[in-house]
């Protein structure tokens, strides 16, 4: 069973930056596409960025694009949020997820694929 920590999650005034880490363990890395999800307090989780099995393919929610980088190291097998220009509105549990993927160059986007989640990181953004 894939295992996923996530880390880097604190507080941070806005316009500061943050980069939140998630390790994965007892799983083919180079197997799975990933992606970050948030959970806003008292809303649904909702879709953040992803990354293709190859690195090659991201994507982004309109609401993070040009702020967050999403990037992935399959020496290390881990997959990195870089969160650049925070909002308060970016304040969230951030949770990262794996899916199997076939394809190496195709991302995932939708949520009901992923099969294996992180137990969350908080970011906290101060106005």
């Amino acid at each position: 069973q894939v295992q996923l920590v996530e880390s880097g999650g604190g507080l941070v005034q806005a316009g500061g930056s943050l980069r939140l880490s998630c390790k994965v363990s007892k799983g083919p890395f180079a197997h799975h596409a990933m992606a970050w999800f948030r959970q806003p307090a008292g809303r649904g989780r909702e879709f953040v960025a992803a990354i293709s099995r190859n690195a090659e393919n991201t994507y982004y929610d309109n609401s993070v694009k040009g702020r967050f980088t999403i990037s992935r190291d399959t020496a290390d097998n881990q997959v990195y949020l870089h969160m650049n220009s925070l909002k308060p509105e970016d304040t969230a549990v951030y949770y990262c997820a794996a899916t199997v993927e076939i394809y190496p160059n195709v991302v995932v986007t939708v949520q009901t694929r992923y099969q294996h989640w992180g137990q969350g990181t908080q970011v906290t953004v101060s106005s």
